[in-house]
């Protein structure tokens, strides 16, 4: 009756250091430990000293639930891999991760991706929604401005600006983060994409854009994860579905339009200070509310933004001026190399712009992401990838 689950969080970040100060103001948890890579003499400025460490054997022995948001899908490989290894729940804000290795642990124990950022928002809104009978078929993430290829002085600046890492920066602008987000959605939730690199429209009206999209879905013949660029609208989610026709009175009546599509938006995503309601759902119902599936149809490649050279050195795609991330149907592409993987690689042969990276293309070093994603390739496409 007396007991406080132990919450461990790894990443000192934005988002790691936003949860811990939710989690220390819960009466029925703690923040036990929070494992970072940083050197903990240059972390005076963290606000909890007492729990951070750079030991994964310290930190593993003193949780019970695991909240993963570094960012990196390499080394949060590791430590999540770890975790399942000790049936320790694994919550993440790293849909970077989730599209890479996210299905490979999702066979081997308990993984979920955090309410917050636009997946997990979309995950709880289809609960929502379904239970009231709509039946979607555009799952929307709103993206205020798209620019796929920008250049470093801009990045630069905005970086400073908003105190965000400069490849994160990058891969919001160029696309690459919210065509994650939607591979992710698109696994997690069973759905689709209507074509690689997602369809995009622009428009501030998104009842008009929902209704367009909707109509893309129908003659796709199944529900879509898409996006909007829409600088006016508000940085959040939507859903566009259809209901009982035998509703269609009282949704006029409640302001939902003629139909036959109805758009329920979110107008918000406040990332950290959402994952609390994960934390619950796990510690109290056992449940997962998203992640990318056991069988994931969706994946994100890498494109050249430029012409690449033989030899040249990607050392991260995600957030790179070299290559940007575009959702595509794995069985369509099965040689691509997911954009997650492009840590420390090395070209083989030169790529033109535009050109999607495979494992032809590419060396790259050995690794447990690698390892996962190959044993998930090989599933979905029964082919061998790589040499």
């Amino acid at each position: 009756m007396n007991h406080r689950t132990r919450i461990g969080i790894v990443g000192t970040g934005l988002i790691g250091k936003g949860i811990a100060i939710e989690v220390v103001k819960q009466q029925d948890i703690e923040l036990a430990k929070v494992l970072t890579r940083r050197d903990l003499n240059s972390m005076g400025e963290y606000p909890f000293q007492d729990v951070l460490t750079n030991s994964a054997d310290d930190f593993f022995e003193h949780i019970d639930v695991m909240v993963e948001c570094t960012g990196d899908v390499i080394y949060g490989t590791e430590v999540i891999d770890r975790a399942i290894k000790a049936t320790i729940p694994v919550i993440t804000m790293n849909a970077e991760l989730q599209v890479t290795t996210g299905s490979y642990f999702a066979k081997r124990g308990f993984i979920t991706e955090a309410e917050g950022d636009q997946p997990g928002c979309l995950a709880s809104l289809h609960e929502n929604v379904t239970a009231m009978g709509f039946k979607p078929l555009v799952y929307g993430n709103i993206k205020g401005f798209l620019n796929t290829d920008p250049s470093m002085e801009d990045m630069k600046y905005w970086s400073n600006k908003n105190g965000v890492r400069l490849d994160m920066t990058t891969s919001f602008t160029d696309g690459t983060k919210v065509q994650v987000e939607q591979a992710l959605v698109a696994n997690g939730l069973g759905v689709g994409i209507a074509v690689d690199g997602l369809l995009a429209p622009s428009s501030d009206d998104i009842n008009k854009a929902g209704a367009h999209l909707a109509e893309e879905a129908k003659k796709a013949g199944y529900p879509i994860c898409e996006f909007v660029v829409a600088p006016k609208a508000p940085p959040g989610v939507f859903i566009t579905a259809e209901h009982d026709v035998r509703q269609k009175d009282a949704l006029r009546y409640f302001k939902m339009g003629e139909g036959p599509y109805y758009t329920i938006l979110q107008n918000f995503h406040l990332c950290h200070l959402e994952v609390m309601k994960t934390i619950r759902r796990v510690i109290n119902e056992e449940k997962i509310l998203l992640n990318n599936s056991v069988n994931p149809t969706v994946s994100v490649a890498a494109i050249a933004k430029r012409a690449l050279k033989i030899g040249e050195k990607i050392d991260k795609g995600i957030g790179s001026f070299q290559v940007r991330g575009e959702a595509v149907d794995i069985k369509a592409n099965p040689h691509h190399v997911p954009i997650g993987l492009l840590v420390n690689a090395v070209l083989k042969k030169g790529i033109a712009e535009g050109e999607m990276i495979t494992f032809d293309d590419v060396e790259l070093p050995e690794s447990l992401a690698l390892q996962a994603w190959i044993e998930t390739i090989e599933a979905v496409n029964k082919v061998s990838v790589g040499n």
